[in-house]
């Protein structure tokens, strides 16, 4: 854990330095505008949601309604709350992908792979977005359903706890990798190659996510973590590697 906050701790102090600023802020702004909207909207559905979801609860379950009802609120918050972490990376995916660029820069001297113009990378930034969009929604859903079954419901925070861990790891690590031109696919077995390290900084980053406003500074230090974590942990492994085996030859 100390090797994820170390990084998190010196990517947000690197992000605010002279030349680096001018990448944080714009998204800062666009987050903002988001986080208005989407309070406003939450806000004013959120009873009728709980309301009509509480009167689907069969008959027979009515004594389990003291749990079910804390369980049901906590899974409408993290899917709200993730939900809107995802819509907020798919607008700022350009700009942290520039911003991910220039801290490669600063932190190791020299520029990633990628050599795609600047119009070009923020329309591609956009389809890995949706790329992850892809690989996350059908995998919360099934969370989410999971949620409503009788027993396996009370392991389902620690089950949302652990998923929103490796997608926060996945969000934010594939700027570098997408920088230096590894797939997703690749990506996500680097990921598992170095489970203990991936899930420690996504663990952090989605402790990030739930400071309000605060957030919104704190997370493009999470974007210059992962250019760190990157150069730390996964950049050694090739592509191709067995999770949890050693890299396979070429």
């Amino acid at each position: 854990m100390l090797d994820a906050l170390t990084a998190l701790t010196r990517g947000t102090r690197l992000v605010y330095t002279r030349g680096l600023r001018r990448y944080v802020f714009l998204p800062i702004v666009v987050n903002l505008l988001v986080y208005t909207a989407m309070l406003w909207y939450v806000l004013g559905h959120f009873g009728g949601w709980l309301e009509g979801w509480m009167a689907m609860v069969p008959g027979w379950l009515e004594w389990l309604s003291w749990l079910i009802w804390p369980l049901f609120v906590v899974s409408l918050v993290l899917i709200v709350f993730f939900t809107f972490t995802l819509v907020t990376h798919l607008i700022a995916a350009p700009f942290y992908g520039f911003l991910a660029a220039r801290v490669e820069v600063e932190a190791t001297g020299r520029p990633p792979l990628d050599d795609r113009g600047l119009a070009k990378t923020a329309v591609d930034a956009m389809g890995r977005e949706l790329v992850k969009l892809g690989y996350i929604l059908p995998r919360m859903a099934a969370l989410f359903v999971l949620s409503w079954i009788p027993v396996l419901n009370l392991v389902a925070p620690l089950l949302w706890a652990a998923f929103s861990a490796w997608i926060m790891a996945i969000t934010y690590l594939d700027y570098p990798m997408d920088n230096n031109k590894v797939s997703f696919a690749d990506m996500r077995r680097r990921l598992k190659a170095r489970w203990w390290p991936t899930l420690t900084y996504g663990g952090w980053v989605t402790l990030i996510t739930w400071i309000p406003l605060a957030n919104l500074f704190l997370l493009p230090g999470a974007v210059a973590a992962a250019v760190l974590m990157w150069e730390r942990h996964y950049r050694g492994i090739e592509a191709g590697a067995a999770p949890g085996g050693p890299p396979q030859a070429r």
